[in-house]
This record gives C-alpha cells, sequence and structure tokens, in this order.
C-alpha cells in the first residue's frame, strides 16, 4: 500500500470512528441542550400551516428574554457594587439580544390577516400581555404598574416572582445611586423612594447625568454606562414600535386576544421614556 493511500485508509478509519463513537454513556447535543423538550413544545391547536411560525416566534422571544433578564440581573448587581466596568458588556450584549427581537418581527410580518384568522379563535384569551418576563425586563428597568400584576393572581408562584420583583431597585435606580456614590447631587428622595412605583424624572438627576456629560473625562465609566442604557431604551422602544406595526398589519385596530386595547395600547407605550433624564438632558447639554 502507497502512503497516499495508507493516509486515505487512516483518514476514513478516523473519520468513521469520530461518526460512530458510542455515545450510549456520554452527554450529547441533543442532551445538553435538553432539545427533546424544546423541539417537542410546538403543540399546535389547529390544523393551519402558519400557526408553527406563530408559535415559534414568541417561544424564540421567550428564550431571548430569558437572556436579557440573566443579563442585566447581573447587571444591575455589578452597579450597585460600584463595580460599573462588568456591566458594560452584559449591557451591549442586551442590545445585541433586542436586535434579535426586533428583526422576529419581521418574520412575524409574513402571517397575513386571512391566514392569522384561521386560528386565532384557539388561542382563547391569551395573549402576549400576559407574557411574564416583559413584565420582569419593564420592572428591571424601572416601568412599574402594580395594577398588572393582576393578571398573574391566578398563579400563586409567578404573582409572587412578580411582586418581588417590582419591589426591587432598577437598573436605572442602581445608576443613579452609583452617580450618588461618586458625590453628585443626588435628592434623598431618589435614594429612599419606594421602589415599586415607577420611577417620575427628577431635576437632580438631570443635573447630576448633565455634570457627567460635561466632563466626560472626570466621570468617563458614568458616562459609559449612561450610553449603555439609552442603547437598551432605544433598541427596546423600536422592538414596541415593530410589535405595534406588526399587530396593525396583522388585525388592525382589533381588540387583542386578551382583552387589550391591542394598536391603541401599543401606540401609547412607545411615547415611554423608561430613562427620562438622559433623553431630556440632549436638549439641555
Amino acid at each position: 500500500m502507497t502512503k497516499k493511500h495508507d493516509d486515505n485508509a487512516k483518514e476514513n478509519a478516523y473519520g468513521s470512528d469520530h461518526i460512530h463513537t458510542d455515545f450510549k454513556k456520554e452527554m450529547t447535543y441533543g442532551d445538553y441542550l435538553q432539545l427533546d423538550k424544546i423541539l417537542t413544545a410546538q403543540s399546535r391547536l389547529s390544523d393551519h400551516h402558519d400557526e408553527m411560525l406563530f408559535i415559534i416566534i414568541h417561544q424564540a422571544s421567550e428564550l431571548w428574554m430569558k437572556l436579557i433578564l440573566h443579563e442585566m440581573g447581573e447587571a444591575r448587581k455589578s452597579i450597585l457594587q460600584d463595580d460599573l466596568e462588568p456591566a458594560f458588556k452584559m449591557l451591549a450584549r442586551v442590545s445585541r439580544i433586542q436586535q434579535q427581537l426586533i428583526q422576529s418581527w419581521d418574520v412575524l410580518s409574513t402571517l397575513t390577516p386571512a391566514e392569522y384568522m384561521q386560528f386565532r379563535d384557539k388561542l382563547g384569551h391569551s395573549s402576549g400581555f400576559q407574557s411574564y418576563q416583559n413584565r420582569l425586563i419593564e420592572f428591571m428597568m424601572g416601568h412599574k404598574k402594580e395594577h398588572v400584576l393582576a393578571v398573574y393572581e391566578h398563579q400563586p408562584e409567578l404573582y409572587q416572582t412578580l411582586k418581588d420583583a417590582i419591589q426591587e431597585k432598577s437598573i436605572y435606580d442602581a445608576a443613579i445611586i452609583a452617580m450618588a456614590k461618586r458625590g453628585l447631587n443626588i435628592d434623598r428622595e431618589c435614594m429612599n423612594r419606594d421602589w415599586s412605583e415607577d420611577y417620575e424624572a427628577n431635576k437632580s438627576v438631570e443635573e447630576a447625568w448633565l455634570q457627567v456629560y460635561r466632563d466626560v473625562n472626570q466621570y468617563w465609566d458614568l458616562y459609559e454606562l449612561a450610553e449603555k442604557l439609552v442603547d437598551i431604551e432605544t433598541k427596546h422602544q423600536q422592538w414596541r414600535y415593530n410589535h405595534m406595526l406588526t399587530v396593525e398589519r396583522i388585525i388592525g385596530h382589533k381588540m387583542g386576544t386578551g382583552g387589550s386595547a391591542g394598536v391603541s395600547y401599543l401606540k401609547r407605550v412607545v411615547d415611554h421614556r423608561f430613562f427620562p433624564e438622559l433623553w431630556q438632558l440632549r436638549t439641555n447639554l
């Protein structure tokens, strides 16, 4: 046997052994990712082809939201510990994840009104309005309305999770506390407020951010944090806007399946600001 044939034989043998490794006692790719659970979780309630699209878009979005909460929770912890730099990488990752969520509406918008009407009645009262992870993200960003918890009262454990989360400091509260630790003048009421209440703009916070932006060299880490927060809010608003357009494209101004006002509600929330002083300072700078 020539050397070339010998090398080929070894390569083929290696390839064969590699492909046919006995996985009976080894963890496989599918085992690690628990694909048996994930890929069997798409149970259509109709025979309509496009219901699969509807299910997978929303399931994938919930997975991305889970990762957003994972990253933002750790970023908030880092900021509260006055260790800002690790938070920058986490928040940059959140922005990239949000881009995936924004683009998902482009895929869902391939669903036409006529197609959606073929299975919409099968959804019952279920609605994206009930997404508890979306609520947790809003709480994390400081937008808190206790009345929304009523939607989850029939699920005691989930209700308690949300009730605990609404009482925690938001990532914006953490950023304001970080400014105070650096000696910037923040009103006492911002530092000792009821964390379960919706954040409202405060003049001292705006003045503190203005000081940061006017002296970037001294407050570079706070400046970087502010811009990361603006990135996240910008992406979140783009996601909301694309959501609104997609819903309007598919169902017009019909009421949402869960009883929400649908497009009219989505149009209202697009105007909401999570970090108001970071936007106002751009006019006043």
